[in-house]
């Protein structure tokens, strides 16, 4: 008799809607700018939602850069020794200390011949002869130097010069990284639920802005007895039903739990599930799964 009393059929359960937020958050503070969605609205992964006052980082990646191109001018010079102009000065000391070689080197052959002739003393002969080797050390110098100035940098500058350009690329990268941590695009597909911001207010670091409630996170939570949770496996197909749907709404049991509740957290009845309202996001229509609200009351019917 009981039984033929009930409006529901014995298989039937009462449930409710969960919905798992995500918290879209910036891990920089700053103003909120521009706040690119609006509650109720679906948005696609990828969507920019929200960017906050890009200074100071725009001013770290500038500084960023021109420390890097400065590194960088450094590593270049190493690699390629002297400029030409450099080049240049020591090659035309080269010139004139090859003309006073060969101007000394004649003054000492002429100093030999009055010499032997006895036309001048010892210590003129001596004199001669020393500006001759000064002559000669000098132009093996400046064609040493001219060697060395083609050549780079020692090794270990130059490993160290290159040590420093990746630093600085690595700063620039972490500077840029920062500055892209201010306009925030959605990480995933579904529905803006609310807000938290407006537009002109101080962000901290961290703090959620927008509420996005993806489809793929919506879920049942129904309740049933002791004597049929053992039938139930994880796979297995129920219906659920709203007031107000169309249609059911197909959903697979994901997680049976192994512990018992002698009070659900929440009870709805035909008797009370008219005294209950609720918000209404308006939306367009979708997966069946944005069909649902969390919070609203449905009847699971397990096949």
């Amino acid at each position: 008799m009981l039984a033929g009393c009930s409006h529901a059929p014995v298989n039937t359960y009462q449930g409710y809607i969960e919905g798992k937020f995500v918290y879209v958050a910036s891990p920089q503070s700053g103003r909120l700018d521009h706040l690119a969605v609006a509650r109720g609205e679906v948005v696609t992964a990828g969507k920019p939602l929200f960017a906050f006052d890009r200074e100071p980082e725009a001013s770290a990646v500038r500084n960023a850069q021109r420390l890097l191109e400065s590194s960088q001018s450094r590593l270049n010079d190493l690699e390629t020794g002297k400029r030409p102009p450099e080049i240049d000065v020591t090659r035309a000391q080269l010139t004139q200390a090859l003309a006073q070689k060969k101007q000394a080197d004649e003054i000492l052959a002429s100093d030999k011949k009055q010499y032997a002739a006895g036309g001048i003393a010892q210590t003129d002969l001596i004199t001669a002869q020393e500006a001759a080797d000064a002559s000669a050390a000098r132009v093996k110098e400046l064609e040493a130097d001219l060697a060395v100035d083609a050549l780079p940098a020692r090794d270990q500058q130059i490993r160290a010069q290159q040590n420093q350009v990746a630093a600085d690329r690595a700063s620039l990268a972490e500077a840029q990284w920062r500055l892209g941590q201010k306009d925030i695009s959605s990480p995933r597909q579904g529905l803006v639920f609310d807000t938290l911001y407006r537009e002109g207010e101080w962000v901290a670091a961290g703090n959620p802005v927008v509420q996005l409630l993806p489809p793929e996170n919506m879920e049942v939570r129904f309740f049933v007895p002791e004597t049929i949770v053992g039938k139930l496996k994880v796979g297995e197909n129920v219906q659920v039903h709203c007031d107000g749907c169309v249609a059911q709404v197909p959903a697979a049991i994901t997680f049976i739990s192994p512990q018992c509740e002698y009070t659900p957290p929440v009870i709805y009845s035909n008797e009370n599930r008219s005294k209950l309202v609720f918000m209404i996001v308006a939306k367009p229509p979708g997966e069946k799964a944005m069909l649902l609200h969390p919070g609203q009351p449905v009847e699971v019917t397990v096949e």
